[in-house]
Parts: structure tokens; C-alpha cells; sequence
């Protein structure tokens, strides 16, 4: 049985759509499924670095950037690790919805986009 972790945060639509849709997956496909409310449950900076690798992607691409808080913090043309600093410390800083499987993740932007992990042949 593969597992998936999913960084949910309720409160977001996007987050609740993604969860719905990984939710009908994982029910046709066995998959198990860790729902990680990581507001509460907040990423180390080591974790935030490996999903980025997963992901492909710098951090500048994991955060943001509309939030008031990326702008209160002054956030905007800082380098990379500043950016990633600032994830760990300020959780609300990341995108939302993730998910990860094994070596793989995706950003729920749309959330249909957390699906194209699950692809035939894994």
C-alpha cells in the first residue's frame, strides 16, 4: 500500500479541495493517506529542503508570496535561504496543499495537480 502525506491547512479551500480529491483517489487506488495539519504540526527547515527537492523547485517557488505576512517580514528580493528561514519559523508562508509520496511530491495549485503523482507505472 503506497502512503501520502498531505501538508492540509482546513481552513483553506484549495487545501480542502485537494484533500477531497486525494480522499476519492487513495479509496480506488490503496492508497493511505496522513493528513499533516502543518500550522499545527510545523515543518523543520530540513523538511521544508527535502520537499523542495522532491518538488524540483527553490524555495522561492514553495512560498507565498501573496500573503500580508511575505510582505510584512520584507521578504521580497531576499535569497533563497532567507526565504526558506522564513518558512520554517512562519508556516503560514508555504503553499498549501502538498503532497508527498516516497520520493515524489506536488503542489495543489490547482489541486488536481496533487494527483499527477499517482501515476501508473510506481
Amino acid at each position: 500500500m503506497k502512503k501520502a502525506v498531505i501538508w492540509h491547512n482546513p481552513r483553506c479551500s484549495k487545501s480542502r479541495q485537494g484533500l477531497a480529491l486525494l480522499e476519492d483517489m487513495a479509496q480506488r487506488k490503496d492508497i493511505e493517506i496522513e493528513v499533516r495539519k502543518y500550522l499545527d504540526d510545523v515543518p523543520s527547515r530540513k523538511e521544508i529542503a527535502d520537499l523542495l527537492t522532491k518538488l524540483d523547485i527553490q524555495a522561492s517557488g514553495l512560498i507565498r508570496k501573496k500573503e500580508a505576512l511575505f510582505k510584512s517580514l520584507a521578504l521580497k528580493g531576499v535569497d533563497e535561504d532567507a526565504l526558506l528561514d522564513a518558512m520554517a519559523e512562519h508556516a503560514k508562508l508555504i503553499e498549501r496543499p502538498v503532497v508527498i509520496s516516497g520520493e515524489k511530491a506536488a503542489i495543489g495549485r490547482p489541486p488536481e495537480d496533487l494527483l499527477s503523482i499517482f501515476v501508473k507505472g510506481d
